[in-house]
């Protein structure tokens, strides 16, 4: 999404994040990174009236600030923000908190940092990505940080989904093949199976 496509795109994925939250999605990134600061508060708090109210969590890229003050639950940290303990110091208690990991050890600072969870990733080959962590390294860093979330993230859709939970990922994340109404409602589908 772009400022000069905003209007259009907003109302698409505002329809996607609806369609999300009725099918129990537990998490929703808001994660425009080409998007001024007032259009990603604009998308988030117009995201957050859908949400509220649901069993959906609604998070915002990088961005805490803009995440508190649309009311968003929380925020998720990549490897330029600010940390996760300096977030968890400023910002309410309940404040959900992700960081953005590719290797255990920073998974385990961000545990240490008192975040709520971690994206590791790429777990599987993907475009514009030369190397990717294998369910091995995924299933290493679960175990090394049990009980504590992992998510898995990078290239997962719906032919490998179910390996990365069976390898101890808490949950994934999957952009493209979670960006389609068709496919949420056939993990929602399964899920209830």
């Amino acid at each position: 999404m772009t400022a000069q496509n905003f209007s259009q795109k907003k109302s698409q994925t505002l329809k996607l994040i609806e369609i999300a939250a009725r099918n129990n999605i537990s998490l929703i990134q808001i994660r425009e990174k080409k998007l001024s600061a007032r259009l990603v508060f604009e998308i988030a708090r117009a995201a957050v009236k859908i949400t509220q109210n649901t069993g959906t969590k609604l998070l915002v890229n990088d961005r805490a600030d803009i995440a508190l003050a649309a009311n968003a639950d929380g925020v998720h940290l990549t490897a330029r923000s600010l940390s996760a303990g300096a977030i968890r110091r400023a910002f309410p208690e309940d404040f959900i908190i992700g960081v953005s990991t590719h290797t255990i050890e920073e998974a385990e600072n961000a545990r240490n940092q008192t975040a709520d969870f971690v994206t590791f990733s790429p777990i599987f080959s993907m475009p514009n990505k030369d190397k990717f962590q294998g369910i091995e390294n995924l299933r290493e860093v679960c175990e090394k940080l049990k009980p504590f979330p992992v998510i898995a993230l990078g290239g997962i859709d719906e032919t490998n989904y179910k390996s990365v939970l069976e390898n101890g990922a808490s949950g994934f994340a999957a952009i493209r093949f979670l960006n389609d109404a068709e496919n949420i409602r056939k993990l929602s589908t399964d899920k209830h199976r």
